[in-house]
């Protein structure tokens, strides 16, 4: 599958922009970012991404998925990942760090934001991304 990000220090998140979490995580992160170019991808308007995604065994709504330095992370990796990556200033920075930093935390934590972000979305009456 190739990468979204053509340059290997750009960061690509693939997530769901319907998603009320999600989409306020990823644009505080994109405003806090310790890192070059940082793209987000709305995966309902990339029914061709969510595919291979999909084909390659990363299921767009169990996680969103963190494209950098040509590998690809997904859900609790992808927070890791981000957790790194991202600045520490601010609460969620702080926060962020907090939760993610340590794999394993980020492994047992990342399935209750998953089931929270199925519930938010069912609450909202907004579906889950459709497998087309």
């Amino acid at each position: 599958m190739t990468a979204t990000a053509s340059d290997s220090n750009r960061l690509s998140i693939i997530y769901d922009r319907e998603c009320p979490f999600c989409a306020a995580f990823v644009k505080l992160y994109a405003l806090r970012k310790n890192i070059g170019g940082i793209e987000l991808i709305d995966a309902r308007t990339r029914p061709d991404l969510v595919r291979a995604l999909r084909a390659q065994g990363m299921e767009i709504n169990e996680g969103m998925v963190v494209i950098w330095q040509r590998h690809y992370y997904h859900g609790a990796n992808a927070m890791h990942l981000l957790s790194i990556l991202g600045a520490d200033r601010g609460l969620l920075g702080r926060l962020n760090k907090f939760l993610f930093r340590n794999r394993n935390a980020a492994e047992v934590i990342y399935p209750v934001l998953a089931t929270g972000r199925r519930v938010a979305l069912s609450l909202l009456g907004r579906k889950m991304i459709p497998h087309q």
